[in-house]
């Protein structure tokens, strides 16, 4: 049983689904579904039901860019005077018509909202690609859930292995009246604990793999286990490398869109304080005298005052905030990648320490202790407490991979790269 345990240390999911799943289904010849992690990816992508959010917004974004760039309609106008008053302007004689069109002269307005238009379509571009990556890190979250309780779970059948075991060397003493019936006992109730324990992780594994279907629109998943090796340590780049992937971050990208957004809605407020002008041309018609003569006219209102004064100044406020913010937020990415980083190193020292010098050397003193224990020097409470000491440092070993590959995937959203991470490796 000790070289089961010292194999399953670093056991892989394949392994396990061969050894456990594979094996229940055996004589049903059911093949097991296996999803990798590009799968769930492009799943996600493909099939996230918020992803439709994504395809109504550009759809209005792309109608206000449209609706900007029209040119204002001409406006016909039709004027009759001198008619139906008294003396020569009796009746229709002496009346004279005018038709006339006239054109507004935006004086720039149309060009600077295109300009708002367009980059408020950027500006819905860089929120789409926060919400991808937001939600392929998600996937990816639980995509490790889930081979974090297929690793506990394997970690729980040893358990529950040794514990059998331990039940049947402990009976034999007890057989050959060697030790008290209290030692039995004792083993019996700790084989019903991790058997218990061993239960939790099947309910909660099923429940990691409902929640990382629902990530494209599946309330039954199609697969029963995910490929990967959560015990593959990830790679601990140096911070400095790190650190100069962060301008690929999206919020950092979404600033600088914004930025661009305030910036062509405070040059539409400028244009928009100087009043349109209109431009007048037509023909008029002179009853009296038949004739017919042109007539044209130009509308310039008066700029006594500024109109657009209040939301000029807000639009600067705009863009100032935006630029505070996104240096605000270039400190706090930065200061907490080094956190992460720091962490990231933290998880992968203690996992190699484990895997190198602490349950190797648990692994010997639990096969020196059984030897002990069936050669009467030792107790089965000195044996049981070598066992908690070894299945402790595997379940510190394992935690500690999990979490380092928790720590990888925040770095990669955090420096906006793709999300493969080392866990993925068969």
């Amino acid at each position: 049983m000790l070289t089961i345990i010292a194999r399953r240390g670093g056991m892989c999911l394949c392994l396990w689904a061969l050894s456990t799943i594979a094996g229940a289904q055996t004589e049903s010849r059911v093949p097991l579904r296996v999803l990798g992690m590009t799968e769930a990816l492009a799943r996600t992508v493909a099939r996230n039901p918020e992803l439709m959010v994504l395809g109504y917004q550009r759809e209005a974004l792309e109608g206000a860019l449209t609706q900007a760039s029209l040119p204002p309609n001409p406006e016909l106008g039709v004027a009759l005077q001198d008619v139906l008053g008294t003396g020569i302007n009796r009746g229709v004689d002496n009346a004279e018509t005018t038709v006339s069109l006239a054109w507004v002269l935006e004086r720039g307005v149309r060009e600077r909202r295109i300009d708002a238009a367009r980059a408020g379509v950027d500006l819905g571009v860089a929120d789409a690609e926060i919400m991808h990556l937001d939600l392929g890190a998600e996937t990816a979250r639980r995509f490790v859930l889930c081979l974090a309780y297929q690793a506990r779970l394997e970690w729980a059948h040893d358990a529950v292995a040794l514990a059998r075991e331990t039940i049947a060397a402990v009976g034999e003493r007890v057989s050959a009246g060697r030790a008290p019936t209290a030692e039995l006992a004792r083993a019996e109730a700790e084989l019903a604990r991790t058997e218990l324990v061993e239960e939790d992780y099947e309910h909660e594994l099923l429940s990691a793999l409902h929640r990382l279907s629902a990530q494209w629109g599946e309330t039954e998943p199609d697969f029963d286990v995910v490929a990967g090796n959560v015990m593959r340590l990830p790679v601990l780049e140096p911070f400095e490398a790190i650190s100069a992937r962060m301008s690929q971050n999206p919020d950092l990208a979404r600033y600088a869109s914004q930025e661009r957004l305030d910036a062509a809605e405070l040059a539409l407020a400028q244009a928009q304080a100087r009043p349109p002008w209109q431009l007048s041309g037509g023909l008029r018609r002179i009853e009296s005298t038949d004739d017919f003569a042109l007539v044209g006219g130009i509308s310039i209102p008066l700029a006594v005052r500024n109109r657009n004064e209040g939301r000029i100044a807000a639009a600067r406020a705009n863009l100032a905030r935006t630029a505070a913010a996104r240096a605000a937020a270039e400190i706090r990415i930065e200061t907490m990648l080094f956190t992460l980083h720091q962490e990231l190193n933290h998880y992968l020292q203690t996992a190699r320490r484990l895997r190198e010098d602490i349950v190797p050397r648990l692994e010997q003193a639990l096969i020196e202790t059984r030897r002990a224990f069936e050669l009467g020097r030792y107790s089965y409470l000195e044996w049981r407490a070598v066992q908690g000491e070894l299945l402790q440092a595997n379940e510190a070993l394992l935690e500690s991979s999990i979490d380092a590959h928790g720590i990888a995937i925040e770095i990669e959203r955090l420096t906006g790269v793709a999300l493969a991470p080392a866990v993925t490796a068969q």
